[in-house]
């Protein structure tokens, strides 16, 4: 079986700022560490960026992540190796990826889940930098993983810029969050990067992440730790996408929900069927995801036969969140989707690989 993990990580390292333009390399991200005795634990490394600390483990507005890689916390770990992580030993990741029987990892960033600057020059240097990195660092590999381009949104045209260089440099995807900023992701001020990621054979590749700044600071992460403002908002593109008709106007385009789970379509669907009746449209039904060439990345315990009723077999794939994740636990998808015993040979086929291999345009 030829299995595409559909959702895997890369966690950044310092080596990926070397790549800056010499004129932004003195407003790099820099490491600063605090002690382990702190309310942050052993989550002790942070990026300084442009004044802010990323990650942000507390408070409003705050997240978690696995970058940087220095923290106690990332260091401490006996699951995968730092380098496997960090892509400075891509031998390791592989021996990972055979032993775990997935044949192509997609490769998405770690600390681009997050909105990093208000800057929009300081933007488009990380993102290049990123970008650049990112396409020397998988070259070895470029059979085995794919990866996934980070765009400036805050200058559209460098954006296009970016987007070019990536898709030439054996990228499949654009990241983005749920929402960019302040914009939701059916505002037509990001028609030029659908049209261009269209012409290039690009998919949109919709990840949780807290993108937008002014929610995240309505949630404290100590109370709902990142629900509101990181997971729910590839479903609120997925609803905004929809009702706008953003698919129809892009028809060649593929949208990707991605490590958001699937268990919120039949919910979302359902509210948004309510609405097309009292207006006495025709309602949604799964030949949506079809047209509307709308994948979703599934979890290996959720409850897949009942969410083959609102999503067909071909547009639901799995990824298993690799480098953010012990390897015994979702990592092992190949086996757990297998063991079920309540999916077909075909449908399983399906979720493990050729779904991606068409979402991703392999």
């Amino acid at each position: 079986m030829h299995v595409v993990d559909a959702d895997t990580h890369i966690v950044e390292s310092e080596a990926v700022w070397d790549y800056l333009d010499e004129e932004m390399y003195a407003r790099r991200p820099i490491i600063i560490r605090v002690p382990s005795d702190t309310l942050y634990k052993t989550r002790n490394a942070f990026w300084l960026i442009d004044g802010n600390i990323r990650p942000k483990p507390a408070g409003r507005g705050g997240f978690t992540l696995h970058s940087p890689s220095v923290a106690d916390r990332e260091l401490n770990r006996t699951d995968t190796s730092l380098g496997s992580r960090e892509l400075s030993d891509i031998g390791s990741r592989i021996q990972d990826m055979d032993r775990l029987g997935v044949s192509v990892q997609i490769l998405y960033p770690t600390l681009f889940l997050v909105h990093l600057t208000e800057d929009p020059a300081l933007e488009v240097a990380l993102c290049q930098a990123y970008n650049r990195w990112m396409s020397h660092a998988s070259e070895a590999a470029s059979s085995r993983m794919k990866w996934i381009a980070v765009a400036p949104f805050a200058d559209l045209q460098a954006s296009l810029v970016q987007i070019n260089y990536a898709q030439e440099h054996g990228a499949v995807g654009v990241l983005f969050r749920g929402m960019e900023h302040n914009r939701s992701l059916a505002d037509p001020y990001f028609f030029p990067i659908y049209q261009e990621a269209s012409r290039l054979g690009l998919s949109i590749c919709i990840h949780t992440g807290p993108g937008s700044p002014a929610l995240s600071n309505v949630f404290d992460v100590s109370i709902g730790s990142g629900f509101g403002h990181i997971s729910l908002l590839p479903v609120i593109a997925f609803n905004d996408l929809i009702t706008r008709k953003i698919p129809e106007i892009f028809p060649d385009l593929r949208f990707g929900f991605i490590e958001a789970s699937s268990s919120w379509v039949p919910y979302v669907v359902h509210k948004i069927n309510r609405s097309i009746a009292r207006d006495g449209g025709t309602k949604l039904d799964s030949a949506m995801f079809r047209d509307y060439r709308f994948y979703v990345a599934c979890e290996a315990d959720e409850d897949i036969p009942y969410l083959l009723n609102y999503i067909p077999e071909d547009n639901m794939m799995i990824g298993s969140d690799y480098g953010h994740i012990d390897p015994a636990a979702e990592p092992r998808l190949v086996e757990r989707l297998n063991d079920r015993g309540d999916l077909s040979e075909s449908t399983v086929t399906k979720i493990l690989g050729q779904s991606a291999i068409a979402f991703y345009g392999l």
